[in-house]
């Protein structure tokens, strides 16, 4: 989980960018690093392990200057190792950044560079941006130029930092799509920059919020913002609270607008540190899977509540296409009732946002006690449900605040599909070429959630149509029948309007009767393997009156005419369509909820962790 903190100004950079770091240090990273402006040259000390050993080297080689920037990183391409880490420096050594995104064409930019004679000293995609940066410098003649052609070419969602040796007086911030959080603290004779405001909450409370498709300059004395083309930005002030909850939430009203905002980073996040695009290998450490036991498994179930169950559910159809092993998904206050028929070489996976769910340690317990093998997928580290499993992944999520479970139901999703590519490796189930798709599909995904965010106005217009209703109807298919149910229950949580959720081909089998003009339809209807079977079914609806808002991918001619009003997702690759057809429904219920004046983030009779069956 990504973390960057930078500075410019009298102060000594090096000791306000490592306690930065530390500020940082939840997120979750596998190496940290440090560049600092000294003596005329840019100095950099990086390596793999925690921030305490980057202390240990900068005792050893002391740095000292008035610029620099750190990081903290998750690797994506290349193992986690001193050669890896960021800072990375250009050929020249002139130009220096840090970077949290995936740049998606690193592959073919990388091609073109080497063969105009560049040296490549890391095996990372964020090398790719600070080489084309100095190849555009040759030619553009400043910086600021040099890092807009350069972002211009790279695909992906982003946010980074660089300076130059040659332009010592400024930082220069970017952040592409929704790249998670980049924000500018204002100082007396000094500037900061970070990822997110811990890391500056102890030199200032002024902060400036960058947008997506923004560039600032940064100097001791000046902030400017610009677009990506060049255009400049008027930018306003934010005076942040010490009050660290005020300070956690930002820019945002609430924490759950936050944390939809937060699922680029925590998908990039989940698929960094364990996935290599080069080799298109899954890594999932903690679960100690051996390629004998895999091949040794003969049947899953999943187990979980609430938003973790329909996680679960779509857990199944993965694991199941991908991975060819049978799965059963239990609501876990069921699982230990129904007497679970578990045989040898089975598997229990329990997921829990908060790790410490009665009716899932339950659930566990009983799958224990019949012999099954135990993993889980929690957010908590250390949590019960953690510590009973015989191996666990950590979503990587960071602190989920509001009530409402919103990155904690992407990033399971992303957590799952690793798992039922690494299962298929292991099983031989797959063709090299089939897992190389589909781990290349992965690279796309944060970008993809970055698109649904940006149309975050056109699902306000939608709340304001029909934020009184009283009930709704939300009806999908296959991978997309779960997309539904956590919908509905995201509107009934916040909003308390009654949303109820059917697989769209039961709708003929007694919903039916409910449909008229006053009962909105919510359809999820991406183009995926049931998109035919959709339409079908709200044409049945629209016969009958009902006003038809669609989930649809862009483009979708027919889902329009069909439609009353359309919520746009980018296509993306079906088996992953679930983790973007639920963002627009997340910001529907957050921006019904908050038309209703309702508190969003302590919803009425419901807690954040339920630790009573």
């Amino acid at each position: 989980m990504c973390g960057i903190v930078g500075y410019i100004g009298s102060q000594d950079a090096t000791q306000i960018i490592l306690r930065g770091l530390q500020r940082l240090e939840y997120r979750g990273y596998d190496s940290a690093g440090i560049a600092i402006y000294s003596q005329g040259k840019i100095e950099v000390r990086r390596d793999a392990g925690k921030i305490s050993h980057l202390f240990e080297l900068v005792n050893a080689a002391p740095l000292y200057g008035n610029l620099g920037i750190g990081h903290t990183r998750w690797a994506t391409h290349g193992e986690p190792n001193a050669r890896n880490a960021h800072p990375h420096l250009s050929s020249s050594s002139r130009i220096v950044i840090v970077h949290n995104g995936i740049v998606e064409n690193y592959r073919s930019l990388r091609d073109e560079l080497e063969s105009e004679g560049v040296q490549f000293q890391s095996e990372t995609d964020t090398e790719v941006i600070v080489q084309l940066i100095e190849r555009y410098l040759s030619t553009s003649g400043s910086l600021i130029s040099a890092v807009r052609k350069t972002l211009n070419e790279i695909q992906g969602a982003h946010g980074l930092v660089v300076f130059s040796q040659d332009e010592p007086d400024k930082l220069i911030a970017a952040r592409i799509g929704n790249a998670g959080g980049v924000v500018i603290g204002l100082g007396d004779g000094e500037n900061f920059v970070a990822s997110d405001l811990p890391a500056i909450l102890e030199h200032t409370r002024r902060v400036v919020f960058l947008d997506p498709q923004q560039l600032a300059v940064i100097t001791r004395d000046t902030l400017q913002l610009q677009t990506i083309q060049g255009a400049l930005v008027d930018w306003s002030e934010h005076q942040i609270s010490w009050d660290p909850v005020t300070a956690e939430k930002g820019e945002y009203r609430h924490f759950m607008q936050k944390e939809i905002h937060e699922q680029v980073r925590s998908t990039t996040d989940t698929i960094a540190g364990r996935v290599d695009f080069s080799t298109a290998k899954v890594h999932l450490a903690e679960l100690n899977l051996t390629r004998e036991f895999a091949q040794s498994i003969r049947k899953i179930f999943i187990i979980a509540c609430g938003t973790a169950y329909h996680v679960g559910l779509v857990g199944k159809t993965l694991i199941e296409r991908i991975a060819r092993i049978p799965v059963e998904v239990d609501i876990a206050s069921e699982f230990r009732y129904r007497d679970p028929i578990i045989e040898p070489n089975t598997v229990t996976i329990a997921i829990s946002q908060s790790g410490e769910t009665a009716d899932t340690l339950a659930a566990m317990a009983e799958a224990r006690k019949k012999g099954s093998t135990l993993w889980s997928i929690v957010n908590a580290i250390g949590s019960q449900v953690m510590r009973q499993a015989d191996g666990f992944i950590s979503m990587q999520c960071g602190p989920e605040i509001g009530v409402a479970s919103t990155k904690a139901y992407t990033a399971p999703l992303i957590d799952l599909y690793l798992l039922a590519v690494l299962l298929a490796d292991l099983r031989d189930s797959i063709s090299s070429e089939t897992r190389f798709q589909l781990v290349s599909d992965l690279r796309r995904i944060p970008n993809l959630v970055g698109t649904c965010l940006d149309r975050e106005a056109e699902v306000i217009e939608v709340a304001k149509l029909f934020g009184n209703v009283s009930n709704c109807l939300y009806l999908g298919r296959g991978i997309n029948m779960p997309t539904a149910y956590e919908g509905a229950l995201k509107l009934k949580e916040i909003s308390y309007i009654h949303a109820e959720a059917y697989p769209a081909g039961e709708m003929k089998h007694g919903p039916i009767a409910l449909i008229d003009k006053n009962l909105p339809i919510i359809a999820i209807a991406p183009k995926d393997p049931w998109y035919e079977k959709m339409l079908s079914q709200i044409e049945q609806a629209k016969a009958r009156g009902a006003k038809i808002i669609t989930v649809a991918s862009e483009g979708d001619e027919q889902a329009k005419y069909l439609s009353d009003r359309v919520l746009w997702v980018p296509p993306t690759p079906w088996l992953l369509s679930p983790v973007t057809t639920i963002i627009p429904l997340q910001l529907l219920a957050y921006h019904i909820a908050c038309q209703r004046g309702l508190d969003v983030d302590q919803p009425r009779n419901l807690a954040k962790s339920v630790t009573v069956e």
